[in-house]
């Protein structure tokens, strides 16, 4: 028979060892996947204030970087707790369809439009966005777009219609990819292309381009953040979500959007609690 001190420091011994996994797995557990445009993560946004956000919280935040459409379309299947993209129509209707609980604003940069720095287009003398894509199309150059339903594809979309135009033949490359890789393609042409400042500012392989149209309203680019409704999908890690969230929106957040320069230059610019443009 196995003395009695001795299976009792055997149990305890179990017990401790119970304890410490349940721990571990309940640590392992504290983290949340927020489906998110690729500019957030391109732009080296994330690697800024993630950290921030763990450090205060303890939560751990997971990105599953895509474009606007995928983005929306992962939280839509619920496999993701939070989404935080740029394409207010769509994100509001992704609440109104009962996808998202309430969609907060958060930040915004621009678009700017990037060539040769030729400028074949010649759109030193254009007007607005729609003219600067109506010269382009007119002046047979190449462009480059990501083609691939982001939020900067939706963008481009609505320019080319304000245009009048339906851009279509040799001289429009649908790359079908991130917004990285469609201006690496767009350097190697060269093409013009339509991308977001915080992108571009980070962006290396910029070869014969730079931005050769910016300043529109047609161009301005609001980012939003939306719980995926727990409702509907009974594993959306709601309370860890809503912290994050609510970080975000906090002058904390807000203040960590904001320090995040390149080269000195402020990349995103907070905008929540203040009236939607």
């Amino acid at each position: 028979m196995i003395p009695y001190n001795t299976r009792r420091s055997v149990l305890l011994g179990l017990a401790s060892s119970l304890a410490l996994l349940t721990a571990l797995s309940a640590a392992a557990q504290e983290f949340i996947t927020v489906a998110s445009t690729t500019s957030t993560e391109n732009s080296g946004l994330f690697g800024h204030i993630l950290p921030l956000f763990q450090d205060e919280t303890g939560i751990e935040v997971r990105v599953v970087s895509q474009g606007t459409g995928q983005a929306l379309e992962t939280g839509r299947r619920g496999d993701a707790d939070v989404v935080f993209v740029h394409a207010r129509a769509q994100e509001e209707a992704f609440v109104a369809d009962g996808y998202g609980v309430e969609r907060f604003d958060v930040m915004y940069n621009d678009f700017v439009i990037v060539g040769p720095g030729d400028d074949p287009a010649g759109l030193d003398d254009v007007a607005d966005a729609a003219t600067a894509m109506a010269a382009i199309a007119g002046s047979g150059a190449s462009f480059a777009s990501r083609g691939d339903d982001s939020g900067t594809h939706t963008a481009e979309l609505a320019l080319w219609e304000a245009a009048g135009i339906e851009p279509m033949g040799a001289w429009y490359l649908s790359t079908g990819s991130g917004m990285g890789a469609t201006l690496n393609a767009a350097a190697q042409i060269p093409a013009y292309a339509l991308t977001d400042r915080g992108t571009w500012l980070s962006f290396e392989n910029r070869g014969p381009l730079q931005i050769v149209f910016e300043g529109d309203d047609a161009l301005f680019n609001p980012y939003g953040i939306v719980l995926v409704n727990p409702e509907r999908h009974p594993t959306v890690k709601a309370e860890q979500g809503q912290a994050f969230i609510d970080w975000m929106v906090s002058d904390t957040g807000q203040d960590a959007i904001a320090s995040f320069t390149i080269g000195g230059e402020q990349l995103f610019f907070p905008t929540a609690g203040r009236p939607s443009e």
